[in-house]
């Protein structure tokens, strides 16, 4: 809007100041694009005297209004007009959208009392008392509107522009509502349409007598003040307020309270307000009847509620006309809206359907909720899946049923958790096993839960929700002896599976499928088939030619994704691999083949950096097959004896497979300089493999080996010709394992800046690879990022990195990784002159009760030192880097040591540090300038004699104890 009138004056993008400048404005407002006359601007403007020359004060003010409104009035012979459409102006426009039955967007751009800047002027008292009635008209039917959702309407689609729509739950929005009125009531109270919308709403509240209470007292108001009685719509509600007390219903009383369906129960009232058949399905135990009789208990159904118990009864209609009392059910509900609720459908399905269908036909008013295991399939019906509760739901329920069976037991959450994870998150099983804790300290209960089938209900339970048992028989025996089979060879199958491969291991057809579906005894998730653990449980049968089908299947699966990982479609087959670990996992599990199994699996362990799991699994493949290798799985067998760390094979050093290429270096097999010399065979029999990717790997393992192992000089040379392969071949895992070490070499030589260059590239690619379980997973890259930036002068861009982690850290709640971080962040704090900061949360990262690496320990030791006394932190670092392997840490602990020493034996030891590195001069200006101190000391051949026999000592870390022991 151009021009608001509709509260204090508005005119968009200009500060209007002066009340009569204001008034002209509103004047002009009232009739914009028609001209106003000078006689009559000057009577309205000053309707008690005019001023002395009032032609001249009124050109003033049109003056004054054009200079701080420009382009808004315009001149005419007769006068004055607001240069501005009718549908630019808020008074103009709300008129027609309230005539047009648009209330709410008409409310919206109300903002206070209607022309508020004239209101001691007599030209706008018509107008606005006239703009004020047509507001509370609105209002009302926007009110109207608002109660008539409260019952009927999904919350997630009321309305939302107004200020009483707030929270999706309706007995919040009931109330917001009664809230509004009883304040319009107290603001207004003769205005009829009001106090009949507040009875209403009462009567909505269960608040009958409140609502003839206030019929009473408008009455009575009316008579005395104005001599009338009640209009039309005040007695309608009256004869409302009069009718039953409460509605009529056979619903049972609750006896326990009703935990984690509030969504369920916010989406089932809205589903009723536009369907009228809604089917509860669901599995067994889900809670299916309970949610049913909460959500009819909360409606308000003048004319009933009524349940209807199958799952006892011989057939439906008899079930009905017993609840009814009536032998003809369609004649008793006709010219009436009641709500039935048919529970336990599923074993009377057909009958069920039948008789929803012609109830719903017969009955126009008529709403039916039903609850079953399968959809009941009849025109109009709405399905509405209950699901097992989410995990923080499920332990809610498990807790607060566990403190009624054992008042002085306290569950912790993460138990609970874990409990309910165990039990699939299903309500009835949840609640068997708390019934427990009555007879069991928890830890047993713990030990109980494989059995959880046999977990029994109390003695009034219904048999067939005695036991988890029971309650799966129940859907059992109404399955075909075909639906049967398929379920147990289904039990084969872990983590769910796709259409392909349930019917090619158990050969099933897409009809039974479906059918199990719709018997909720297994779900659709994506493109997968899954099954709750229970059921599994129950189903489960001794298959061993399923077995070797369903092993045969995933280890062709991974032979078929295998080449596709070191290849730009890398990420699209890790995710089907992520997907099917489970079935992948069990195969190798009972595969007659292990060996063929694992030899595809190996290469996407080693991209998620999974050596754990790599050598555990080599070893148990090992166990089962023996020493001797089976005929064609030579290959196979060599690398799984690598990987649990015996000597590599000729079928090893002679092969191309990823897998073999570093395997060695993977399990740590012989002395550094083995896996040297393995490594440099590996690669100089590979150089001219035709394939890239290869090459590519060769060169890569080479020159992490080089550096890790050997002679630091060359690794550039062979990892930046490996990354530039792995970008070729669209590798995301190579590129960043060749940058990541690219960035170790750079930091090496004290080259910051480019180490920070070479780092954030992977960054972003492990971000890409961020699914993964990888050890230079994207916080490790933060981490790293942080620190280079910090040494590398960037102190605000390492503090937002560190950030960044410190956040991950927290999230992840890996102490381990929270001690890196804390780390890092004293480091930068002591680069940034708060060194109290920095030792806090060093001696907070040592204190934490969590396994770190010695080198890490160093470290913090080392940095340390720097902001504390240094002599026990310098002894502690020194001492965790004696049987240490890693060069660099060993170079970066001596130097970090140096700091603290005289000149000779820090010359000394950074001869050491720099014999370590494998490098000439240092780039670090750290480093530098602990050297220029030294040579100003000792004179340039003084510093070099010191520093040439500091790098010929055979245990640096044990020299360079002495002078920290000597007092």
């Amino acid at each position: 809007m151009r021009v608001g009138i509709l509260g204090p004056l508005q005119v968009a993008g200009c500060a209007v100041g002066g009340a009569r400048v204001r008034a002209l404005l509103v004047r002009l407002a009232l009739d914009p694009g028609r001209v106003v006359t000078t006689d009559r601007l000057i009577d309205d403007l000053w309707p008690g005297e005019a001023p002395a020359h009032p032609m001249a004060a009124l050109q003033s003010l049109v003056s004054r209004a054009r200079r701080e409104a420009p382009g808004v009035i315009s001149s005419h012979p007769a006068g004055y007009a607001l240069d501005v459409p009718s549908g630019e102006v808020d008074a103009w426009a709300f008129e027609r959208l309230v005539r047009a039955g648009d209330v709410r967007r008409a409310l919206a751009l109300w903002r206070g009392p209607a022309l508020a800047d004239a209101a001691d002027l007599p030209f706008a008292t018509a107008p606005a008392a006239r703009l004020e009635e047509l507001r509370l008209t609105a209002l009302a039917t926007r009110i109207a509107a608002d109660l008539s959702t409260t019952v009927t309407t999904d919350p997630a689609a009321a309305p939302s522009a107004t200020t009483t729509d707030g929270p999706g739950d309706p007995a919040a929005r009931e109330a917001g509502l009664v809230a509004e009125l009883e304040g319009l009531v107290a603001a207004y109270p003769l205005r009829e349409p009001f106090h009949a919308l507040l009875m209403r709403a009462l009567i909505t509240q269960s608040r009958r007598a409140e609502a003839l209470a206030l019929f009473e007292r408008i009455k009575a108001a009316l008579a005395e003040e104005l001599g009338v009685d009640p209009g039309p719509e005040l007695r309608e509600a009256h004869l409302e307020a009069l009718r039953d007390a409460e509605p009529k219903s056979n619903l049972p009383a609750r006896l326990t309270s009703f935990v984690g369906r509030s969504e369920d129960m916010s989406r089932l009232k809205g589903q009723l307000g536009r369907a009228r058949l809604v089917t509860l399905v669901g599995p067994g135990g889900a809670g299916k009847t309970r949610l049913a009789v909460e959500v009819a208990a909360s409606l308000h159904v003048p004319d009933g509620v009524w349940l209807v118990e199958l799952a006892t009864a011989t057939g439906v209609r008899a079930a009905l006309e017993g609840v009814l009392r009536t032998t003809d059910p369609v004649r008793a509900l006709r010219g009436t809206a009641p709500l039935i609720v048919l529970d336990n459908c599923e074993h009377v399905i057909e009958e069920a359907a039948t008789t929803a269908r012609t109830l719903l036909s017969e009955v126009a008013g008529l709403r039916i909720l039903a609850t079953s295991r399968e959809p009941l399939d009849i025109p109009g019906e709405t399905l509405h899946h209950v699901l097992p509760l989410p995990e923080e739901k499920a332990a809610e329920l498990f807790a607060e049923r566990a403190a009624a069976a054992r008042p002085d037991l306290r569950v912790e959450p993460e138990r609970a958790a874990r409990i309910c994870r165990e039990l699939d998150g299903i309500p009835l099983a949840i609640e068997l096993a708390a019934a427990r804790l009555r007879t069991m300290p928890l830890s047993v209960l713990v030990e109980q839960l494989g059995d959880r089938l046999a977990f029994r209900g109390g003695r009034t339970a219904e048999p067939r929700h005695r036991t988890m048992r029971a309650v799966i028989d129940w859907s059992w025996n109404l399955l075909s002896d075909r639906e049967r089979e398929l379920l147990r060879g289904l039990t084969v199958f872990s983590g769910g599976a796709t259409y392909e491969a349930i019917s090619q291991v158990c050969g099933a057809g897409l009809d039974l499928l479906s059918s199990l579906v719709d018997k909720s005894l297994i779900a659709v998730s994506g493109d997968r088939y899954t099954m709750l653990e229970t059921i599994r449980q129950y189903a489960a049968a001794d298959l061993p030619e399923l077995r070797q089908a369903h092993a045969r299947y995933y280890t062709e699966l991974a032979e078929s994704a295998d080449p596709h990982l070191r290849t730009g479609a890398q990420l699209k087959w890790l995710a089907v691999l992520d997907a099917e670990q489970g079935n992948l996992d069990a195969a190798l599990r009972h595969s007659d083949d292990p060996l063929r199994v694992i030899l595809p699996r190996l290469w996407s362990w080693i991209i998620r950096g999974r050596h754990r799991e790599i050598s555990e699994q080599a070893a148990s493949v090992l166990r089962r097959v023996g020493d001797t290798p089976p005929p064609g799985r030579e290959l196979a067998h060599g690398i799984c004896r690598v990987l649990a760390g015996f000597a590599p094979t000729e079928a090893v050093l002679e092969s191309d497979h990823p897998a073999a290429l570093n395997s060695w270096a993977l399990a740590g097999v012989g002395t550094p300089a083995d896996v040297v010399s393995l490594t440099e065979r590996q690669s100089g029999r590979l150089r001219d493999h035709p394939d890239l990717w290869t090459r590519s790997a060769a060169l890569l393992a080479t020159g992490i080996v080089r550096f890790e192992y050997g002679a630091v000089t060359g690794a550039e040379d062979l990892l930046e010709p490996a990354v530039d392969g792995f970008r070729t071949v669209g590798d995301r895992w190579g590129q960043w394992a060749g940058l990541f070490w690219l960035s170790l070499v750079a930091e090496n030589r004290g080259d910051f800046a480019a180490a920070v260059a070479l780092a954030e590239e992977p960054e972003r690619l492990a971000t890409e690879l961020s699914g993964l379980d990888t050890p230079l997973g994207p916080m490790t890259f933060l981490i790293r990022v942080g620190q280079l930036k910090g040494r590398a002068g960037d102190h605000a861009g390492a503090a937002r990195a560190l950030e960044r982690a410190w956040e991950s850290a927290v999230r992840s709640e890996d102490q381990a990784i929270v001690a890196r971080v804390m780390h890092a962040r004293a480091e930068l704090a002591r680069r940034t002159g708060r060194p109290d900061e920095a030792a806090r949360l060093l001696e907070a990262a040592l204190a934490l009760d969590v396994e770190v690496s010695a080198q890490l320990r160093a470290y913090m030791n080392i940095e340390l030192a720097r902001v504390r006394e240094p002599r026990e932190p310098l002894r502690r670092a020194l001492e965790l880097m004696a049987t240490c392997s890693d060069r660099t840490a060993r170079a970066t602990v001596l130097e970090g040591v140096a700091e603290h020493l005289e000149p000779e034996p820090a010359a000394e030891l950074l001869g050491a540090a720099r014999a370590l590195r494998g490098i000439g001069e240092s780039a670090d200006p750290h480093v530098n300038g602990l050297a220029a101190r030294c040579r100003a000391a000792l004179g340039e051949h003084g510093y070099r004699v010191a520093s040439a026999r500091g790098a010929s000592i055979p245990n640096p870390e044990r020299y360079a104890l002495r002078p920290l022991s000597s007092p």
